[in-house]
């Protein structure tokens, strides 16, 4: 009976790693600092780890071209690459600027437990605002967009990937429930605006309509950058309930999550068999 159990345990749980950064502009700082916490998380026993957007620099414009690098040949991912290996834990690694010809993307890299480069998703919405006398920030001056979706699988579950202005777009969570994704992950860098706004709200939204985990890292809050993060990483639930929030300073926390509540929850209000598309023809229908 216990054999039994454990081995069902092993099958549905995920234990899953926030890691809130403070970040600086010192990128071996950082990079040094997100190993250290990797150590942490490994000895707390996680299966995967997430950093937050732009965990090896600064979040800004100015900062882009500078700290960026290749993928998976740049200096970052080789020393991830290794961590991962070395440690035997998943890495779904924030993002990094990524150089690629004369483009650059805002880029999430995932590896395996063999350091091995599994995914990497490129931010596909780019973060354009304008709040007259509060923020203005164009990443499209500087990076150019991803054009794809992309999903992980770690321990059978199955992962889709956004980066932080991505998990705004409904549809692109939509697509990933339909690639039945049991998680949501989305390294981001949500400011002071809109932070205290739809932060949470967006996470518990994202959550709630598409039964599922949701899962935003945000870098520690810094008052004295040019960008300020809001922090809060977050973990919701596929009934919309916040787990875990890690507030605004440097830390990290180990969660254990489990499918078995993704089914649940889909079992008991199947709003996806239930929807009318003899009334409403939408692109989910036309992306199966």
């Amino acid at each position: 009976m216990t054999t039994s159990i454990l081995k069902i345990r092993t099958m549905s749980t995920l234990r899953v790693a926030l890691a809130q950064l403070a970040i600086d502009e010192n990128k071996t700082t950082n990079i040094q600092k997100a190993i250290s916490f990797t150590k942490k998380a490994k000895n707390q026993h996680a299966d995967v780890i997430i950093y937050p957007e732009c965990f090896n620099c600064p979040y800004g414009l100015k900062y882009f071209a500078k700290y960026a690098e290749s993928i998976p040949s740049g200096e970052t991912c080789s020393i991830i690459s290794e961590l991962a290996k070395e440690l035997k834990i998943h890495i779904i690694a924030g993002t990094i600027p990524e150089q690629d010809g004369n483009n650059l993307y805002n880029t999430c890299a995932i590896w395996d437990i063999e350091g091995q480069l599994v995914a990497k998703h490129r931010k596909v919405h780019l973060f354009d605002i304008n709040i007259p006398g509060k923020i203005k920030f164009m990443e499209s001056e500087v990076l150019s967009p991803g054009n794809t979706l992309t999903t992980v699988n770690i321990k059978n579950w199955k992962i889709g990937i956004g980066i932080c202005y991505d998990i705004r777009f409904e549809e692109m969570a939509r697509l990933y429930r339909k690639k039945e994704c049991q998680m949501l992950v989305y390294p981001s860098a949500f400011n002071m605006t809109t932070g205290p706004l739809h932060w949470e709200l967006l996470q518990r939204a994202r959550a709630n309509d598409n039964q599922c985990y949701v899962v935003c890292v945000s870098s520690a809050r810094n008052t004295e950058a040019s960008y300020i993060a809001w922090g809060h990483s977050q973990i919701t639930s596929p009934f919309g309930e916040v787990i875990q929030d890690l507030g605004i300073t440097e830390n990290m926390a180990v969660i254990e999550i489990d499918s078995s509540l993704v089914e649940k929850v889909r079992n008991e209000i199947p709003i996806f068999k239930q929807r009318r598309t003899d009334i409403y023809d939408t692109i989910y229908k036309h992306n199966k």
